[in-house]
């Protein structure tokens, strides 16, 4: 969804950015007058602001379109935005997501690629899912940094020390923060095996963060600003959890786990995922194993994005509701951690 915003009156955007569509345009061959853009604000994004920006070629009957990312308010807190732009261009290198145009303090300018983002529902169609199942493993495999060091467990931790910093202490017993340090080690010492394949992971690919182009079924994977190295089973799980969410609402902070998608449709996606590996079918027992190996990185999942909530809250301005949905996240990792993890795991027991 995208409301019309008009040009640049009032001087809403930083006289660099104005700058740079006048320089981008010049190269282009283009003449804008700033105060006449068509400037679309898309709804959806809950890190930056994002606007699709339009006028008209010179001497043709068409448009330019470029995409404008404004980064959110304290974002440094959860990523190092140079490592995201190197990310960014690497990425564009091997062919994947839109190519970086420029850059100004408040944000970026962005190739507009043609092409849908996906809806809520768009995840539950079958023939998408398979879609995006086959994209995610070529993604695993990308190349983007020989260390391939995974990237989870210490950036929960840094979070977690980040959340403790900003929350009072009531709200610190609210989100039983001083337990939570535990919770991770406990995850890291019982989710966690050597037998767990390490690749590139999005972690966030909500639907939001996915676009189809439907003429010709392909997709493509876009923001990668929480991508980094680690298990592969964690960005399946965060996928699966993404399901329970609709950002497109009155309510976009409220989550339905009762979308969460069941046992047959997650085995489906894990079996087009490793179809789509190896080429062949992958045996039952293969898929069954993925599956419960993904099923509990969901616990570390719910940890993220609570810690995320928590953190967003106290530093971000974008109109969402960051403390409830921190309050629901972080509710579903204790209502699942008993199933996911019973007591009888003697791995359980011995990080207690």
């Amino acid at each position: 969804m995208a409301v019309k915003t008009g040009g640049f009156a009032g001087n809403a955007f930083p006289e660099e950015l104005q700058q740079l569509l006048l320089s981008l345009a010049s190269n282009w061959g283009d003449v804008i007058d700033l105060s006449a853009l068509d400037v679309d604000h898309l709804s959806g994004a809950m890190t930056n602001e994002v606007y699709r920006i339009s006028w008209s070629k010179e001497a043709e009957n068409d448009q330019r379109i470029v995409l404008v990312r404004m980064y959110g308010d304290g974002v440094d807190l959860f990523f190092n935005r140079d490592e995201e732009i190197r990310t960014f261009d690497c990425l564009s290198e091997l062919g994947y997501g839109p190519k970086l145009l420029g850059q100004f303090p408040q944000g970026r300018v962005e190739e507009f690629i043609h092409a849908r983002t996906l809806s809520a529902g768009d995840l539950r169609n079958p023939e998408i899912s398979a879609l995006i199942a086959a994209k995610m493993r070529e993604f695993h495999n990308l190349n983007v940094d020989s260390s391939k060091n995974v990237v989870l467990w210490n950036r929960l931790r840094n979070w977690l020390g980040v959340a403790k910093r900003l929350c009072s202490s009531d709200e610190a017993k609210e989100y039983k923060l001083e337990s939570l340090e535990n919770e991770i080690s406990l995850l890291e010492n019982t989710v966690s095996g050597n037998h767990q394949e390490i690749g590139f992971c999005h972690n966030d690919l909500q639907y939001g963060n996915i676009m189809i182009d439907d003429k010709n079924s392909s997709i493509t994977i876009i923001d990668y600003e929480y991508s980094s190295y680690n298990p592969v089973v964690y960005d399946i799980a965060n996928h699966f959890c993404e399901m329970a969410a609709n950002y497109h609402t009155d309510t976009p902070h409220v989550l339905d786990y009762s979308n969460y998608p069941g046992e047959e449709e997650r085995h489906r996606f894990i079996r087009h995922y490793l179809n789509s590996a190896a080429g062949e079918e992958p045996s039952d027992a293969a898929v069954e194993k993925l599956a419960e190996d993904v099923e509990k990185y969901t616990l570390a999942n719910h940890i993220f994005w609570g810690l995320w909530g928590i953190i967003s809250a106290h530093v971000n301005h974008i109109d969402f509701d960051y403390k409830s949905y921190a309050r629901q996240r972080l509710e579903q990792y204790w209502l699942r951690k008993s199933e996911l993890l019973p007591l009888s795991n003697s791995k359980l027991k011995s990080v207690s």
